[in-house]
């Protein structure tokens, strides 16, 4: 009873979620496994309705905000077949856009698309194919698909999060920000909505961050312990 009369007299905390989309991918494939792109999609939804339960505060999400880039649909040289790749033949091409029409359909989701860096899209050598080369311990002709990573930059992402933040917190539109990146680029949005008097949350889902980033937010919290990810319980 005495439960109950404390979660009513709570001051509603009105929250939004923002997502850095390149992010959240990597790091769920590497926590939750590889997903088609409806359930990755229902996966992160869930994953964000999971920040609003909390035994200290009632919260009540405003928005939750997902920012990341079109996939890229240009032809280019990969130097192993010697030969251009279709990139909107692909596997990956097909996947991400799936996802990003699924996420359209998910609840209070906003999409923030930026665009992609074309000229500067192409094939490198990994760093361990790269340190094998070094050392003579593989030759070129030993070297297969999994030893090249597609580089591809984003173009407008961070500042479309930074900008975000700047807004909901000068509008006085949410009391409290989650945002689950591992990144350090939010800093400065970051301290200018703490000065507004924005609770600012990180989530780095288990991922390292660096040490002089808890001086520039209220708190880190990833919703999932460490000791329950090979058994998801959903809401």
């Amino acid at each position: 009873m005495n439960n109950e009369k404390n979660n009513s007299n709570q001051h509603q905390i009105k929250t939004a979620i923002l997502i850095d989309g390149g992010f959240y991918r990597k790091r769920a494939k590497t926590l939750f496994g590889k997903k088609t792109p409806t359930e990755r999609a229902k996966e992160l939804s869930d994953y964000c309705y999971r920040h609003l339960y909390d035994k200290h505060e009632r919260r009540y999400l405003y928005r939750i905000f997902y920012y990341d880039c079109p996939p890229s649909d240009k032809n280019i040289y990969n130097p192993l077949k010697n030969a251009n790749e279709h990139l909107k033949k692909s596997e990956e091409f097909l996947w991400m856009n799936n996802f990003l029409d699924e996420l359209k359909h998910q609840r209070k989701f906003a999409l923030r698309l930026g665009r992609l860096s074309e000229s500067q899209v192409a094939y490198h050598l990994s760093a361990s194919a790269t340190k094998d080369l070094l050392i003579r311990k593989r030759t070129i002709q030993q070297l297969t698909q999994k030893d090249l990573v597609l580089n591809i930059e984003q173009k407008g992402v961070d500042m479309r999060i930074g900008v975000d933040i700047s807004s909901l917190a000068f509008k006085h539109q949410v009391n409290q920000i989650i945002l689950i990146s591992g990144d350090s680029d939010f800093v400065p949005a970051a301290k200018q909505a703490r000065r507004e008097g924005i609770d600012f949350i990180l989530d780095p889902m288990h991922s390292i961050i660096k040490g002089d980033l808890y001086e520039h937010i209220d708190g880190i919290r990833t919703p999932i312990q460490k000791s329950h990810l090979t058994n998801i319980q959903k809401i």
